[in-house]
């Protein structure tokens, strides 16, 4: 009797599942096709976004983030969707509720983490360097060697590898030496005291203007600035073509040259610091004028 009990317990417990099952059937169908409308609408998202990012912002990665984020955005909507055709409010709310605590407790587990994330795609997008840019950020001089959401690699011209996080280039002063493609180069040179300013100013400009790196479509400027210990101080500026540091430097040894070169052809002087020493006690007194027998 009591098998005869038990057996007719769980026919009634299949037999309610089964007509659960039935009842539900449209419903799980309805569900089904919602997930794969859906499924097929992510698709076609993911691809027109794909290429509509591309063309905006240039960035392979930058498309495949947002295309990304919207095929998961478009199966989300849909699995919450095809969750409430099957009548399942409830468990919606708890997913909902779930993914919200999950969402904040990684953002305060990974806060870095995400602001190098946003301040990389903040980057690939606004775009204020290229791959193969001169550039230098807090303290490293180099060419950027690749950008991605979490960091920039630099290569310095000494030929270290440098990884920085994004915040860090996002949050302090950047420059870009290649954006414009010129540079401008501050040459100091000092001339003795007995040489003719007027004169040397013509013949360092002369000197400069004959350079092979020069570029001619800007004016050469030389001020002077200073009276110096030993010499007359002064800067002669000039522009050059920058789309590599190795010309920058060629140029500068070129202006160096030319203008020394100039300088012994025209009897112009770039002194030797003077010192004056004063061997007297009381101070004023030349070695010359010492009677070196009584000092003895």
């Amino acid at each position: 009797m009591d098998i005869s009990k038990s057996f007719n317990m769980v026919t009634d417990k299949v037999q309610t599942w089964l007509t659960g099952i039935i009842t539900l059937l449209p419903n799980l169908i309805v569900a089904v096709l919602v997930m794969i409308i859906f499924y097929l609408i992510a698709r076609l998202v993911k691809k027109l976004l794909r290429r509509l990012s591309i063309n905006l912002s240039s960035s392979t990665q930058v498309a495949k983030l947002i295309s990304s984020t919207a095929y998961l955005a478009v199966l989300s909507a849909g699995l919450i969707i095809a969750l409430g055709v099957l009548q399942l409010e409830k468990t919606v709310t708890s997913l909902l509720a779930g993914a919200g605590i999950v969402g904040l407790a990684l953002s305060f587990a990974f806060q870095d983490i995400a602001t190098n994330f946003v301040s990389g795609f903040l980057i690939i997008i606004r775009k204020p360097f290229r791959e193969g840019d001169i550039i230098e950020s807090d303290g490293y001089f180099g060419i950027a060697d690749h950008i991605n959401f979490r960091y920039t690699g630099i290569r310095t011209f000494q030929g270290q590898a440098v990884i920085i996080p994004n915040k860090t280039i996002f949050q302090n002063p950047l420059i870009n030496y290649s954006l414009h493609g010129e540079r401008r180069i501050d040459l100091a040179v000092g001339i003795s005291y007995g040489d003719d300013l007027k004169k040397v100013k013509s013949v360092t400009i002369d000197a400069v203007q004959k350079m092979e790196h020069f570029d001619n479509s800007k004016e050469v400027t030389l001020y002077f600035d200073e009276f110096g210990d030993s010499s007359i101080n002064f800067k002669v500026n000039f522009w050059v073509k920058y789309d590599n540091h190795v010309k920058y430097l060629n140029a500068k040894s070129e202006a160096i040259m030319n203008i020394k070169a100039a300088y012994d052809a025209n009897g112009i002087t770039i002194p030797f610091p003077i010192r004056t020493l004063d061997f007297g006690i009381k101070g004023g007194e030349k070695l010359s004028e010492m009677n070196l027998s009584a000092a003895s």
